[in-house]
């Protein structure tokens, strides 16, 4: 029997557009008593008063318990736990102006996936930097969450990371429905970066479905993807059994072969022949790919990780190289002959950790999710 939250539990969440809004729903289907901050007035007055958001998730009906407001003050007063939704570029500015009005002892929850693009840092590292807060009460959200699906109340699954499991799953049993799962884990390093991660590979997919190749040109570049994903968050203490999971597998399957994912989206304009600056002129929200590529190949320098794939993403972003070249290099890291895996021969448990974390992910979903540590 799932336990019960406490009744109306005063939660907030910052930022209205397409997951932002959608992860209000959640919450407020889930019992918690949610206000929701819009930046536009007349956008919180559609929430609150119309209960659509036509702009970000239009045809959707709101739950009439949701309320939207543009005063944060009025949107953090008394809140637990805030989840923050905004662009990953701004989240530094949006914490400044936020902390004036943050009880003492709130959760802070990131449902963002990306990179400060200056210094590299995750979004759980800024919250940290930003505020004064213990890191064992800032949580993560990510997973195969594509927002409009679920605002359509198509079933899915989450993965709530903190490095204070009971953290999580305080935030974990807010973020659950009959439509929406979470599951907890404490790798917050490997949870982060697989959201930021599998953005740079779908935007590789897009690009190569633009010039017009087919399902094995995605297969192999979705599978080669998912070792460069590995091999940096491990080499920045991710577990490898993470990227197996639903932050990692999960959500690059999503991603990478849907047409409602930004990123998927803005490769595909590349591919097709637009240029960088006419796809983010098309892109109604914001790609956190676009925006990662760059501090993303900087961290993976810094530890000496190669990543063929978001290395010729940069080059086709960059315009020095074609889209329609970018296939036949992408499977390829060399020209020698070499194992499937990147591991050398003293890292090659690797493969058999990431063996058992898809076989521990196809149990949990199989038997619904028994079990504390879940993802």
């Amino acid at each position: 029997m799932k336990p019960k939250i406490q009744p109306g539990t005063r939660v907030a969440v910052l930022g209205a557009g397409s997951w932002g809004t959608t992860f209000a729903k959640i919450l407020t289907d889930g019992g918690a008593d949610v206000v929701l901050w819009a930046r536009r007035p007349e956008l919180a007055r559609e929430i609150t008063e119309g209960r659509r958001n036509s702009d970000y998730l239009p045809g959707i009906n709101l739950p009439v318990g949701l309320r939207a407001t543009s005063r944060l003050d009025l949107a953090l007063a008394g809140a637990e736990q805030v989840f923050v939704s905004v662009p990953s570029q701004s989240l530094r500015e949006n914490l400044i102006q936020a902390e004036p009005f943050l009880a003492p002892d709130a959760i802070i929850v990131s449902l963002m996936k990306g990179v400060e693009r200056a210094s590299g840092l995750r979004m759980s590292e800024i919250i940290e930097q930003v505020l004064p807060i213990d890191p064992s009460r800032i949580a993560a959200i990510s997973g195969p969450n594509l927002a409009l699906e679920i605002a359509k109340e198509q079933p899915t699954a989450a993965v709530v990371s903190s490095s204070s499991l009971e953290t999580a799953q305080a935030v974990a049993l807010l973020s659950t429905t009959k439509y929406f799962r979470s599951y907890v884990n404490t790798d917050v390093i490997g949870t982060e970066f697989g959201g930021v991660l599998k953005n740079l590979i779908a935007v590789a997919i897009g690009i190569v479905d633009g010039v017009g190749y087919g399902e094995n040109t995605k297969a192999s570049i979705i599978t080669r993807g998912l070792v460069e994903m590995t091999d940096f968050a491990v080499a920045y203490g991710a577990h490898p059994e993470t990227l197996a999971g639903l932050a990692g597998l999960g959500d690059l399957i999503a991603t990478c072969q849907s047409p409602l994912s930004r990123n998927n989206t803005a490769g595909r304009l590349l591919g097709q022949g637009y240029s960088y600056n006419d796809v983010i002129a098309q892109m109604q929200q914001t790609t956190e790919g676009l925006a990662s590529v760059s501090p993303i190949l900087e961290l993976a320098k810094a530890k000496g990780v190669d990543m063929p794939i978001v290395e010729q993403v940069r080059q086709v972003l960059a315009g020095t190289l074609k889209p329609r070249d970018i296939a036949p290099h992408l499977t390829t890291d060399s020209g020698a002959p070499q194992g499937e895996r990147t591991l050398d021969d003293g890292q090659a448990h690797g493969s058999a950790a990431v063996w058992g974390a898809f076989k521990r992910t196809f149990d949990q979903l199989r038997h619904s999710g028994r079990g504390t540590r879940g993802n």
